[in-house]
């Protein structure tokens, strides 16, 4: 077989061994898609009247509020579905079975590429199950055209694709599954002080810069510019180079760590 061949071989094999994972352990997965939801809940029937007046003016109703928080909570869907990936690769790492796979004729890479490739299936059926709970409760999205509904996919695919690089480096540095949950936490916690829940200008001064020069604000601005049908501006360009350059930084972090020495 060609090196091709047996790569796509192996890794479609290594992509189902960690389906079959998360379909025989479901308990990870749905914990952490229930922060999303419940935060989705949370704001929507606790602080919904209250945020929609503070974002829309008086005359905002809580529409206005669902369809200005759902964007941002399916981003941090795929956050919280890669802290997944890092567990599961740390497990894969101190049970042996990762020095196993390395005594074995598989591609090398295989391994790696079918926890990747596994998380961002994981990652697009959570935001879709999140997505029909905003649904559920009066999200949206009459302004945006069908090609517009196309690159809202391809970039929760991209930014999907980019997280589980640097979830995957996380599991690999982490010394037992309980670190690389910790490790991974980050990707939590950033969308919580982005423009998910309130704009960046309605923040105080000096926390603006953190909340605007971080990943999660330029995806959530694209992604609920082309939800919605509003302006996008320079927002596409920084969401696409965040994840090309989070991508590119987790594959090489990612293979460099693989290719060492089995602890």
């Amino acid at each position: 077989m060609s090196t091709l061949s047996l790569a796509v071989r192996d890794s479609s094999t290594m992509l189902r061994r960690n389906l079959l994972h998360a379909r025989r352990y479901p308990s990870l997965t749905l914990n952490l898609l229930l922060t999303p939801i419940m935060l989705l809940l949370l704001f929507v029937y606790v602080f919904g009247d209250t945020m929609s007046a503070g974002i829309g003016g008086s005359g905002a109703g809580r529409s206005a509020y669902v369809a200005y928080l759902v964007p941002g909570l399916l981003l941090m869907t795929i956050g919280s579905t890669t802290i997944g990936t890092a567990v599961s690769v740390s497990n894969d790492m101190t049970e042996g079975i990762i020095a196993r796979f390395r005594t074995m004729a598989i591609h090398r890479g295989s391994v790696l590429v079918g926890h990747v490739v596994g998380s961002v299936l994981q990652s697009v059926i959570s935001v879709v199950l999140v997505g029909a709970v905003g649904v559920a409760v009066g999200f949206r999205s009459t302004d945006a055209t069908a090609l517009e509904w196309l690159a809202a996919f391809g970039l929760l695919v991209l930014f999907a694709t980019a997280l589980t690089w640097i979830a995957v480096g996380m599991g690999l540095v982490s010394p037992n599954a309980e670190a690389a949950s910790n490790n991974a936490m980050p990707l939590i916690f950033l969308p919580l002080i982005s423009s998910a829940f309130v704009p960046v200008h309605a923040m105080p001064g000096w926390f603006q810069p953190i909340a605007e020069y971080q990943p999660f604000t330029p995806a959530i601005e694209t992604l609920r510019g082309l939800l919605l049908g509003t302006e996008i501006g320079h927002n596409g360009w920084l969401a696409l180079a965040w994840c090309v350059g989070l991508a590119v930084l987790g594959y090489r972090w990612s293979t460099s760590k693989f290719d060492q020495d089995p602890r």
